[in-house]
């Protein structure tokens, strides 16, 4: 099958309103496809989904180490934020401990995700820096290995010996060669790949030994749920729903990804139209279906089989799981 299929279901009382279609992947340890819906070689950019790999050159160059990077700071680099004090303030001692500030960066300024802390910004009347960005923490990273590699100021150029080692680690990731990039929001290069190929890298993190920069990112993301995305956000609530068992990880346009050691397995998963609340659902699904998650999570139930309400508080509708996910 190469076709879309049906992943997430919008009903209003007893009609089926709208759907969501999209393509999943799950491969085992050995890149070997356990199971797909959709087609497995569609060419992708897994956006935000794949920055633990975009963090791995971070570890295996041995700037992490020489910086002494805890998981807490891996944790963030592999982060897409909302923007809260404990995002912001840890990146910024994470830049002054290096000796950079806030104008090093290259990810650029938007409000902050967290509503608490971008009222806070207007009452006191201050705009977003950088340190909002939500891909500031991976910047950070990048910014570690710049240092460590003597690479020039604009780290996110293609041609950049940081994107140079983000690209070798990530073909090696995927088993694949890259056909090419797209600019992601943070500027930098977000490189393509196959469904199949990001599901293998995500089964490549899951199998890797303890002592490994995989096994290190991975590890770091389950220990600090909280610094990957913030309080509310789906990855964060879904990642404490299955007790660490899971690395999850969203990326824009509607993609997920999944790291799941004990299985040795990884997924990927791309909804077409690029709707979050259809790729909230779908993946949920597919980690219940693993048994990596209960569907009676609390955290679980606010993106699968969830009530839609209207202004009033009345509830309208649902959000469900295809019956082929199931």
């Amino acid at each position: 099958m190469t076709q879309a299929v049906p992943m997430t279901e919008i009903w209003r009382g007893p009609f089926l309103e709208s759907v969501h279609a999209g393509h999943a992947v799950i491969c085992n340890a050995d890149g070997e496809i356990r199971e797909a819906w959709g087609d497995p070689e569609l060419v992708v950019l897994s956006r935000s989904a794949s920055k633990m790999i975009q963090a791995l050159p971070l570890i295996n160059s041995g700037a992490a180490d020489a910086a002494g990077l805890t998981p807490e700071h891996l944790a963030l680099s592999c982060a897409s934020h909302i923007g809260m004090p404990r995002h912001t303030k840890r990146v910024a001692d994470w830049l002054d401990a290096l000796g950079l500030g806030e104008s090093d960066l290259r990810c650029g300024s938007h409000a902050p995700y967290d509503m608490d802390t971008r009222d806070a910004l207007l009452i006191a009347g201050e705009t977003p820096c950088q340190y909002h960005n939500n891909c500031s923490g991976k910047h950070s990273g990048f910014l570690t290995l710049n240092r460590h590699l003597k690479g020039g100021a604009e780290y996110i150029d293609p041609d950049h010996p940081v994107q140079k080692a983000i690209l070798d680690a990530f073909e090696t990731a995927t088993g694949e060669t890259s056909p090419g990039f797209g600019i992601d929001g943070c500027s930098a290069p977000n490189f393509a790949s196959t469904l199949h190929g990001m599901a293998r890298a995500m089964a490549h993190f899951a199998a890797s030994p303890d002592d490994s920069a995989e096994s290190r990112l991975h590890q770091a993301m389950r220990l600090h749920p909280d610094l990957v995305a913030g309080e509310g956000a789906a990855c964060t609530e879904l990642m404490r729903a299955t007790k660490g068992r899971a690395a999850i990880k969203t990326g824009a346009e509607g993609f997920y990804n999944a790291i799941i050691p004990d299985l040795k397995l990884g997924v990927a998963l791309k909804i077409v139209d690029g709707t979050t609340r259809a790729s909230e659902c779908a993946i949920a699904a597919i980690l219940v279906r693993l048994g990596v998650l209960e569907a009676d999570h609390p955290a679980v139930m606010r993106v699968m089989n969830a009530p839609i309400t209207n202004r009033r508080g009345i509830t309208t509708g649902w959000i469900r799981p295809s019956p082929k996910l199931i």
